[in-house]
């Protein structure tokens, strides 16, 4: 029997599904993977790689941990100290 999609249920609405909520998840664990990755906070980057919870872990670390407001998910943050390092004298 040759093998189909259908056979698994991934036809039509439920492919379309499937493509949206792997977009989503993509989405939020590449800006979580690159602020953890930023500040150094590497169990945070172990955490977001190996957990795949359809961007709920990566919302929870970047909105509820890192506090950044919507308008800040795409900087760099640089304004921020990173994990060890130190401040600098001016």
């Amino acid at each position: 029997m040759p093998f189909s999609y259908n056979m698994i249920g991934f036809g039509g609405l439920g492919a379309l599904t499937f493509a949206l909520l792997l977009l989503w998840g993509l989405f939020w664990k590449g800006l979580g993977l690159w602020h953890s990755a930023r500040r150094g906070q590497s169990w945070w980057f172990v955490a977001i790689l190996l957990l795949n919870l359809f961007g709920l872990l990566e919302i929870i670390y970047l909105f509820a941990i890192l506090k950044l407001s919507p308008k800040n998910l795409f900087t760099a943050g640089t304004s921020e100290k990173r994990v060890g390092e130190k401040e600098s004298a001016e």
